[in-house]
């Protein structure tokens, strides 16, 4: 298990991977069920008009996705 400290604007992230890509039964049930749960939240928030959070993989850079489509990223 490896950790890696990134600060992004004023805020630090620890991101923890593991070389270990063995997982288990019950991990594999969690990992299905934080998914739905993330889904879930992102579906509800889409319905009531909220803005979202995403990352943009190609930008590497955060922003904010609005109800109507905009984008705004995160400095």
């Amino acid at each position: 298990m490896s950790d890696d400290i990134r600060k992004v604007g004023k805020h630090t992230m620890r991101i923890v991977t593991s070389e270990d890509t063995d997982k288990t039964a019950e991990d594999i049930e969690m990992d299905k069920r934080v998914t739905a749960a993330v889904n879930s939240a992102i579906n509800k928030a889409k319905v009531c008009n909220k803005p979202i959070a995403k990352y943009d993989q190609r930008k590497k850079k955060a922003y904010v996705m609005n109800s109507n489509g905009e984008r705004k990223y995160v400095s």
